[in-house]
């Protein structure tokens, strides 16, 4: 594992040498339109290994994508080795069709010691409801970024990120997502507490999430990437363009069914994702992931 073969990963040439919000933010940046957030091992008859050094052959060599448990556990060694203090953490994905967090932790995220304060770095959420920078740590303050604002709210030693969405536009409403959905006016994205957790925590909610009947991850095949401007994702065969504030406070959607014959062309232009063995699209649920 190499630092300098990662940074030819995410195209970053910026200097490294300062441990500094700006530079932690700027390879956040190039790590998520670079790195997909997606699931497609599953769909490929693979299984996605908690192993660090799988997960670095995969995103930097084989030029793949992860879900949050390779994304962040990827960033995590990243920034250790430039000498970031940094400690993970584990979140519970809200699910707005139930208007509930699950009993067990789903999701890994980082928290980044840096200059007296705390950063929430996460660069394995994907679609609309991914980070662009590291967020600091208080409760109650709008942090405005570029796919809209998020805030965190604490209550109680339990902390909760939500995002203020925008208005969109959705060019093809035919094919849009369900009415409930479009009215949210704020989104509950997850909760965790600062409570450290080792990498070995992350096992069982890793094997659950690929092999579980009624797991997103086996329900929905999905690959999202950041693009300098919004989010494409392709949920089974929706693919989803945004483009982010394009005007008055208002999302830019577009949305195309894809046929199988231009799965392999769409993933390889889209995402730049060339895969080894035959991919199966799955949509299934009827959960929004916007």
């Amino acid at each position: 594992m190499d630092i300098q073969e990662y940074f030819a990963r995410i195209s970053y040439r910026g200097s490294h040498n300062k441990l500094d919000l700006a530079t932690m933010s700027d390879i956040f940046q190039h790590h998520i339109q670079a790195v997909p957030f997606e699931n497609l091992s599953i769909h490929c008859g693979e299984s996605i290994e908690l192993d660090l050094e799988a997960t670095y052959n995969k995103i930097v060599r084989k030029k793949r994508g992860g879900w949050c448990m390779e994304n962040n556990y990827l960033l995590s060694w990243v920034l250790k080795t430039l000498g970031y203090d940094v400690t993970l953490l584990a979140a519970k994905v809200y699910v707005p069709e139930l208007d509930s967090y699950p009993d067990e932790i789903d999701h890994l995220l980082l928290r980044v010691e840096l200059d007296g304060k705390s950063y929430i770095v996460d660069g394995g959420f994907g679609m609309a409801y991914q980070l662009w920078q590291p967020m600091e740590l208080i409760s109650g303050t709008d942090q405005p970024q570029t796919p809209g604002v998020f805030r965190f709210q604490e209550e109680s030693g339990t902390w909760y990120l939500e995002k203020v969405k925008r208005k969109q536009c959705v060019l093809n409403q035919s094919t849009s997502t369900s009415q409930n959905v479009e009215n949210e006016v704020c989104r509950r994205v997850y909760l965790f507490t600062l409570q450290p957790r080792d990498i070995e925590e992350f096992r069982g909610c890793n094997a659950h999430l690929q092999t579980a009947p009624d797991s997103l991850f086996v329900t929905k095949s999905i690959c999202s990437l950041q693009t300098a401007d919004g989010v494409r994702a392709l949920v089974g065969w929706k693919l989803t363009e945004i483009k982010y504030n394009y005007r008055d406070n208002m999302d830019l959607v577009e949305i195309r069914i894809i046929a199988d014959e231009e799965m392999e062309k769409t993933l390889k232009e889209k995402f730049s994702i060339t895969l080894d063995k035959k991919f199966v699209p799955v949509n299934t649920s009827r959960l929004s992931l916007f």
